[in-house]
C-alpha cells in the first residue's frame, strides 16, 4: 500500500495539518489573552466607581451591588470555554460593525459580542423566527445601526411598529437591566425617516409606478395568470412599445387590450400569432377586479425616482418605512411592489463591487407573500437580481417565519442568518425544524432543540466575517433598539410627512396622454375617416346613379327622336288610300248588286226583251 501514496498529496496533508495546528495554537493563546485580561478586570471591579451609566460595549456592565460580573458565567452551558474562544475570534473584526448582542451560554457572555461587520451587510440576510419571537425588533435594531453609519435603509412598515426609529425610546428598569447585562451602553435616539405609502393608500408620501415600469412578468404574478396568459400579456407590452402607446395606468392596459380584440386592431398582431379573446377576456376581468381592490391608485405617474431612497441626512442614513395597512388583503401586490423596487435599483444603479458600506439595505418583510405561488419566471428574476444586486452596493435581508419560506437557490445568496425560536407543532413544523437545523454549520449546540428553546429576543446566528467565511454559530442575546419600540403618535408622523422634501413631487397624481387617449384619438381619427370615405362612397354612388339616368334619358330622347325620322320617313312613301266606304257604299258597289239592279231596271222598263 506504502507504493501507492502520492508524496505531493501525503506533503500537503501534513501542511494543512500544521496549519491548523498553529491556527488552534494561536487561537488559544488569543483566549487566553482575553481570559487574563477578564480576570483582571474582575480583580479591578471592586475598587471601581459606582457608574451612574450604562457602561461600553467593551466594558464589564455590572451593576455596583453585584459582587460578580454577570459575563462570568453563572450556569454552565452547551459550550466548551474553548469554543466560546473561538467564537470571539470569529466575530471579531477591525471594520465598523452592527452589533447584534452577545454570546449566551448558560447566561449571556457580555465578553463575546456578537456582530456584523457592515462590509457584510451587502451580502444579504435572513431573519426569520415565528410569530412574537422579536424578528421586527431585530429588524429595527439593524436599521437603526445601519442609519447610525450613514447607510439609507428601505424597509416595509407591516403593523407599523417600525415607525419608532423616528422617536427616540424610553428607558425602563427592565430594559437597562437587560442591556447591561448584555454590555449595551443604551442611550435613546431618534433616527431620520421618511413614510411612504402605496399610492397614497394610508398615510404617507405616495409611491407610484407606471404599468410599463411594471413590466409584464411582475403584473402576471399579481393578476395570478398562468403561462398561457403571461405570454400573451408580454405580447400586448411589445406592441405598445413598438406603436409609442405608454401604458401608465391600468386603464391604458385594458384600452390596448379592448382595441387588439376589436374589428380595428385585431390584424395588428397578425403578424406575431394574434390574440385569443379568451385570453384576453380573463385578463380584462383580472384587472377589472385588481383595480377593484383599489389597486388603480398604485399605478401611474409621477413614478418613483429610486435615487430618493439613496439619501443621507447630517450624516445619517434615512430611514424610508413603507406603509402597508392592508398588505392582507392584497399580499400579491406589496410583494411583487417590493420586487419591482428591487429591480429598480438594480436597473438603476451603476456597478461598484464590493463596498466598505452598502449603498443601501433593503428589508423584504412577509417575505413568505412574495415566492407564494410564484412562476418559475418570476422566481428566476428573483434569484438572478438577488444574485447581482450586490455588485450595486445594495444588501437585500428577507425577513420571514421559516427558511423554508425562502426558495434554496435564493437561501444560497445570503450571507448573514439570524434565527429566532422556531416552534415545532406539528410532523411538518418538526420536519421544517430539522431541515433549518441541519443547515447551518458544526457547533456545539444542538439545534434542533436550542431552535425550540430560545427566548423573545434571542437568535441563533452564524453571519459572513470580514475574510468571507462564515463564523462560528452563536445563541445571541440581542440588543434592544435605541429608538422606541412603540409606534410613533400619528401627530408626529403627520408632521414628518408634511415636512417631507419629496411631498411636493409625488403628492399629486400626474395624467398626461398616453395609451389610452391615444388610442381614443385613434379610433376617433379612423371614426372620422371611415365616415368621411362613406360620405364620399355615397356621394361617388349619387353621381354614377345620376350619370346613369342622364344617360338613360339621353338613350330615351335618342331612340324617340329615331322613331319620329322613322315615322316621317314611313309616312312619306306610303301611297294614299282611298277613303274608306260604309257597308251600304260597298253593297251598292258591288257587282253582284248591280247586276241584280240592272235586271230590276230592265225587267220595269223591257229594255231586256227589246235586246232579244
Amino acid at each position: 500500500m506504502s507504493q501507492d501514496v502520492d508524496p505531493v498529496a501525503a506533503a500537503r496533508a501534513e501542511a494543512d495539518a500544521a496549519i491548523a495546528a498553529l491556527r488552534r495554537a494561536q487561537e488559544e493563546a488569543e483566549a487566553a489573552v482575553l481570559r487574563a485580561e477578564e480576570a483582571a478586570r474582575r480583580a479591578s471591579a471592586p475598587s471601581a466607581p459606582a457608574a451612574s451609566s450604562a457602561p461600553a460595549a467593551s466594558s464589564e456592565p455590572a451593576a455596583p451591588s453585584e459582587p460578580a460580573a454577570p459575563s462570568a458565567p453563572a450556569a454552565p452551558g452547551p459550550l466548551s470555554e474553548s469554543e466560546v474562544d473561538a467564537v470571539r475570534v470569529g466575530y471579531a473584526g477591525e471594520g465598523p460593525v452592527l452589533e447584534l448582542g452577545a454570546l449566551v451560554n448558560g447566561d449571556p457572555r457580555a465578553d463575546v459580542p456578537i456582530r456584523i461587520p457592515l462590509a457584510m451587510t451587502n451580502r444579504h440576510g435572513l431573519v426569520a423566527g415565528a410569530t412574537g419571537t422579536g424578528k421586527t425588533r431585530t429588524l429595527q435594531l439593524l436599521a437603526e445601526q445601519l442609519s447610525a453609519h450613514g447607510v439609507p435603509v428601505f424597509a416595509p412598515d407591516v403593523k407599523g411598529d417600525l415607525s419608532g426609529v423616528a422617536t427616540a425610546g424610553a428607558p425602563s428598569e427592565r430594559l437597562l437591566d437587560r442591556t447591561r447585562g448584555i454590555g449595551q451602553d443604551w442611550a435613546p435616539a431618534a433616527f431620520p425617516a421618511e413614510f411612504f405609502s402605496l399610492g397614497g393608500r394610508g398615510r404617507g408620501v405616495p409611491i407610484r409606478a407606471t404599468v410599463a415600469g411594471f413590466g409584464p412578468v411582475l403584473l402576471s404574478k399579481v393578476l395570478g395568470l398562468n403561462d398561457t396568459q403571461e405570454s400573451s400579456l408580454g405580447l400586448v407590452f411589445h406592441y405598445a412599445d413598438l406603436e409609442g402607446l405608454p401604458l401608465l395606468d391600468l386603464a391604458d392596459l385594458r384600452a390596448v387590450l379592448a382595441y387588439l380584440t376589436s374589428d380595428e386592431g385585431k390584424g395588428e398582431l397578425a403578424g406575431l400569432g394574434g390574440l385569443s379573446k379568451a385570453t384576453v377576456g380573463v385578463i380584462l376581468r383580472k384587472l377589472i377586479t385588481f383595480a377593484d381592490q383599489g389597486a388603480d391608485v398604485f399605478f401611474g405617474e409621477p413614478e418613483l425616482d429610486t435615487a430618493d431612497l439613496l439619501r443621507v441626512t447630517d450624516g445619517a442614513g434615512v430611514i424610508s418605512l413603507l406603509e402597508l395597512p392592508e398588505v392582507q388583503d392584497q399580499p400579491a401586490l406589496y410583494s411583487t411592489f417590493l420586487m419591482w423596487l428591487l429591480a429598480e435599483l438594480y436597473n438603476e444603479l451603476p456597478e461598484v463591487g464590493d463596498l466598505d458600506r452598502p449603498k443601501l439595505v433593503f428589508f423584504f418583510d412577509e417575505a413568505h407573500l412574495l415566492f407564494a405561488d410564484a412562476s418559475k419566471e418570476f422566481l428566476r428574476s428573483i434569484v438572478q437580481t438577488v444574485r447581482l444586486i450586490r455588485s450595486k452596493g445594495v444588501g437585500v435581508f428577507f425577513v420571514t417565519q421559516t427558511p423554508k419560506d425562502v426558495p434554496g437557490d435564493v437561501l444560497a445568496q445570503l450571507g448573514s442568518r439570524i434565527q429566532h425560536q422556531l416552534r415545532a407543532f406539528t410532523p411538518e413544523d418538526a420536519k421544517a425544524l430539522r431541515a433549518s437545523a441541519s443547515t447551518y454549520p458544526t457547533s456545539g449546540y444542538d439545534l434542533e432543540e436550542v431552535l425550540t428553546v430560545l427566548g423573545t429576543g434571542e437568535a441563533i446566528v452564524t453571519v459572513m466575517s470580514e475574510r468571507g467565511a462564515p463564523t462560528p454559530v452563536a445563541w445571541t442575546r440581542l440588543r434592544a433598539p435605541r429608538g422606541s419600540m412603540s409606534p410613533t403618535p400619528d401627530a408626529g408622523i403627520d408632521a414628518a410627512i408634511a415636512a417631507s422634501p419629496l411631498l411636493p413631487r409625488y403628492g399629486a397624481a400626474l395624467d398626461r396622454v398616453s395609451a389610452r387617449e391615444l388610442l381614443a384619438a385613434h379610433l376617433e381619427a379612423a371614426s372620422r375617416a371611415a365616415e368621411a370615405a362613406e360620405a364620399e362612397r355615397a356621394r361617388a354612388e349619387a353621381d354614377e346613379e345620376l350619370r346613369r339616368q342622364q344617360e338613360a334619358i339621353e338613350r330615351q330622347r335618342s331612340r324617340e327622336e329615331r322613331a319620329a325620322r322613322s315615322e316621317q320617313r314611313r309616312t312619306r312613301t306610303t301611297p294614299r288610300r282611298r277613303p274608306e266606304r260604309s257597308p251600304m257604299e260597298e253593297v251598292l258597289r258591288s257587282p253582284v248588286t248591280k247586276t241584280v239592279l240592272t235586271g230590276i231596271v230592265e225587267g220595269i222598263f223591257g229594255t231586256r226583251r227589246r235586246r232579244r
